[in-house]
């Protein structure tokens, strides 16, 4: 069975390489007994993926159990995944079999694998290594064949360093990875899920399906999805079932997309700083801002110094230095100082600008956005793509910009 098979049998839809490739690695690892961890950000469809894997292995005739470990208490995970035995615990009236007991010669796909208690892992540990359990409550080792499948949405390398995953385990299950890419990767796939989600719910609903203008359709493929195909088909859903006009215009879309104007934002900066400090674009640009006006802040002082000394015998300090080219290097002296005379303070007829009055830059938001389109497009002599490819958006974003601020 080849990709387009899988694709078809499965209801997955996408042309995208890295759709097609992460597809290919579980039919090719179906075959084998391997552990397999899928990665991805919630809401890309890993589920699809244990499934795949188990329908085309030898063990397709057996035991295929979903497990969710984030929705399970700590307190039964154990009980659950290994069993136990009667009266080992306060409201243990039975013996009861775990999952691993009931999937023998099957599979079992451990989703959100990374909520699993510590004490948990370990014992899973045993199980890939040596096909070894306990139920809880028994000192009778059990032997079960079980091929694990586990998914996370979780950066694992993170949760092995905060001691939150063991890092034994990691490579256990890592044996063959299989990456799910999120939906902002797969630009040329967003239509197509929509549409296929109209159909869907039109038949579902019985009402006809909906429509969108182009310009609900750029909408659609320049938003970010932090929701990926999930989000997409819920917000498919509740237009189907709301709007009573069939065709969907930008105006009516944009109700349904939640912070739209941040994720509008170039991606301008990227220097390693945590998400988690800034969740948009905005705040990153913000804070370039602010870290500019410090820069110039501190180079007024310099420049007042060096006209209190007279520029006798000056010494630069190296962060001094530093500010002074990154300034140059930057482009920006000439948008800020409004020059009135020039002091000879470095080596090689380098020259520093002083200013008695600084001019706060306009900080707008927009006015800063088109200037970094303009220059972007200086650099590379209009060519839109290029300039494009900088600034981190679309072709078709930067044209929308040029003609919205009506950039010469």
């Amino acid at each position: 069975m080849d990709v387009q098979q899988i694709k078809q049998r499965f209801g997955i839809v996408g042309n995208s390489p890295v759709l097609l490739r992460a597809i290919d690695i579980a039919r090719q690892v179906a075959a084998t007994d391997l552990s397999v961890l899928v990665t991805g950000e919630s809401g890309t469809g890993k589920e699809i993926f244990p499934q795949i894997i188990h329908q085309m292995s030898h063990r397709k005739h057996a035991q295929y159990i979903a497990v969710n470990c984030g929705a399970i208490p700590e307190g039964t995970i154990d009980s659950e995944l290994f069993g136990h035995e009667k009266g080992s615990f306060t409201g243990a009236f039975d013996k009861r079999r775990g999952y691993f007991e009931v999937a023998d010669n099957g599979t079992i796909f451990l989703d959100e694998v990374a909520e699993l208690p510590i004490s948990t892992q370990a014992k899973l540990l045993r199980i890939l290594e040596a096909g070894e359990f306990m139920k809880v409550g028994s000192s009778v080792v059990q032997k079960t064949n079980v091929r694990v499948v586990a998914a996370t949405n979780v950066n694992l390398a993170q949760a092995i360093h905060n001691g939150k995953f063991r890092e034994d385990l990691f490579y256990r299950l890592n044996t063959v990875p299989i990456i799910v890419p999120p939906l902002r990767e797969r630009k040329d796939d967003i239509y197509f899920l929509f549409r296929k989600f109209t159909v869907d719910f039109s038949e579902k609903y019985r009402v006809p399906p909906i429509t969108i203008t182009p310009e609900a359709l750029e909408l659609l493929s320049t938003y970010r999805w932090p929701g990926n195909v999930r989000q997409l088909k819920n917000i498919t859903e509740q237009i189907s079932i709301i709007e009573r006009e069939r065709m969907i215009d930008a105006a009516t879309l944009q109700n349904y997309l939640p912070n739209l104007y941040e994720q509008k934002l170039p991606t301008l900066y990227n220097s390693g700083i945590d998400s988690e400090t800034f969740s948009s674009e905005r705040e990153i640009l913000y804070k370039i801002l602010f870290d500019m006006k410090n820069d110039m802040t501190d180079l007024k002082k310099l420049v007042h110094e060096l006209i209190h000394n007279d520029n006798q015998n000056i010494n630069l300090k190296e962060d001094h230095i530093n500010i002074i080219h990154r300034l140059y290097k930057d482009e920006v002296r000439t948008d800020i100082i409004q020059p009135q005379k020039t002091i000879d303070i470095l080596p090689n007829e380098q020259h520093i600008t002083d200013t008695e009055e600084i001019q706060e830059e306009n900080l707008s938001l927009e006015n800063r956005e088109i200037e970094l389109i303009r220059k972007a497009l200086e650099r590379h002599h209009g060519k839109r793509k290029l300039a494009a490819d900088e600034l981190g958006i679309s072709e078709r974003t930067l044209y929308r910009k040029i003609k919205e601020y009506d950039i010469k």
